[in-house]
């Protein structure tokens, strides 16, 4: 299938605005966090155990530490973060992905048991909350520093993030810089055996590239994943192609597209997660084409709804890819997904291209945009409740309990797409603007929405 050029297709979306403010809405927390004492550190302080005594069992359970609930719920734990410092620090600040009021930074300080090296902080939480977080740390060795009660002192020691020393697991940060500790309770929701490699499970192949694009301008990597071969003739290569042959369509590989690829793949390695989807049954053979974001002003540029970037996206990045590896060209069996701003850019690509993406997946989507004047946004739901969503698209969306800035958005797209009769689905998870729950969102959205059909009894 050739692309059609912009000016010949039939284009029913309107075209987005141009100009917006490059940041969310300053949205005031609706709720205060609910801060708790810890039993486990008002017994310290009363002298049931040596500081050293305590350090030791820390260094055995990990951290974050967490106990039951005070108030007797089973849907409750207190989790409390720790810093081990002496007499030289100033101050330490807990920072648990978005769980912070930038209106009232000093809730998130940690407190010192008088007389010991223990620092602390408590906060009660649903059990299936997940987030990743940083200690941030005022240990006085900045000649430099702003005093505490300055004005800059709060924007400085944000900018001294650690990670936590008694809890070994790490998510990268983006674009670099001190990796991030990750917290999951029991009852989260959790992909990370999906995203470990695992023996004897056949590996893609994954390529990089440089590619330029005449209608932005640019240079840019680009991924591309390609699964394994099937292991024996026929089945699992096959199977997937099938649908395509009794339609006429391609058979070509069903293909995601993937925004911010520098992190997805590099960093997180997302190819690991299509290995063992595809091993286990929860996808068909599938192709991924990743490309990377230029940094977050350009990012911004491109990932805010623009008719230029889906055009790029349309007839220059999967014609490029197609060369590369089997594509398929039906609508159906393509995946378009990010997450902030690409899940708004994945949403306006299927609804203004969907004879090219059938399929959006859109994690913590953006959907605010554009931030006009703090009040002036949310202009896709506008034009989905106007005009609607194409047949044949379908959406899934994820957005976190703890983004209290982006839920009224959100919320307010599930009216317009329940309203408008749209094949979407919705999942709230109980966490952050954070690739911990990103992770596990991809994996589900992509079972979702090209995971094969139960078997028919």
């Amino acid at each position: 299938m050739s692309p059609q050029p912009l000016e010949s297709r039939p284009m029913s979306f309107p075209a987005p605005p141009r100009e917006s403010l490059p940041h969310p809405p300053r949205t005031p927390r609706p709720a205060a966090m609910e801060l708790a004492d810890s039993p486990r550190l008002a017994a310290l302080e009363a002298g049931a155990e040596s500081t050293e005594a305590f350090w030791e069992s820390v260094r055995a359970t990990g951290t974050p530490l967490v106990e039951p609930d005070p108030q007797g719920s089973p849907d409750h734990v207190l989790v409390t973060f720790l810093w081990r410092g002496d007499d030289r620090v100033r101050a330490a600040l807990a920072l648990p992905n978005k769980l912070a009021d930038p209106r009232d930074p000093a809730a998130n300080l940690m407190r010192r048991v008088p007389g010991t090296d223990v620092w602390h902080w408590t906060l009660r939480m649903r059990g299936d909350w997940q987030a990743t977080y940083s200690i941030c740390v005022d240990d006085g060795d900045d000649p430099h520093a702003p005093r505490p009660g300055e004005r800059t002192y709060w924007q400085w020691l944000r900018s001294r993030p650690r990670v936590d020393p008694f809890n070994p697991r790490t998510l990268p940060r983006r674009w670099g810089g001190v990796p991030q500790s990750v917290l999951e309770l029991p009852g989260a929701p959790t992909a990370e055996h999906l995203w470990r490699r695992r023996p004897g499970v056949a590996r893609g192949t994954v390529t990089e590239h440089r590619l330029r694009s005449e209608l932005l301008g640019n240079e840019r990597r680009v991924w591309l994943y390609e699964p394994a071969p099937p292991q024996a003739p026929g089945p699992a290569r096959a199977t997937g192609a099938h649908a395509d042959r009794d339609a006429g369509h391609d058979a070509g590989l069903p293909v995601v597209v993937l925004f911010d690829a520098e992190m997805w793949q590099p960093e997180l390695d997302v190819a690991a997660l299509l290995d063992n989807l595809i091993a286990d049954g929860a996808l068909p053979p599938v192709a991924a084409v990743m490309p990377e974001s230029l940094g977050s002003e350009r990012r911004y540029r491109e990932l805010a709804p623009s008719e230029t970037f889906v055009e790029f996206l349309r007839t220059e990045l999967l014609p490029w890819a197609g060369k590369r590896v089997p594509l398929t060209d039906d609508p159906a069996r393509t995946v378009v997904a990010g997450q902030s701003l690409g899940g708004l850019a994945a949403l306006y690509a299927a609804v203004s291209a969907p004879e090219r993406f059938g399929n959006a997946l859109s994690c913590s989507g953006s959907f605010w945009w554009p931030n006009h004047a703090e009040t002036d946004g949310e202009w896709i739901t506008a034009a989905i409740r106007e005009h609607g969503v194409p047949d044949g698209v379908r959406i899934r969306l994820a957005s976190g309990a703890q983004e209290w800035v982006l839920l009224p958005a959100t919320d307010h797209l599930c009216e317009a797409l329940a309203e408008r009769g749209a094949a979407f689905s919705h999942r709230r998870f109980n966490g952050g603007h954070d690739y911990l729950c990103w992770r596990t969102e991809l994996a589900d959205g992509l079972t979702e929405l090209l995971g094969r059909p139960a078997p028919r009894g």
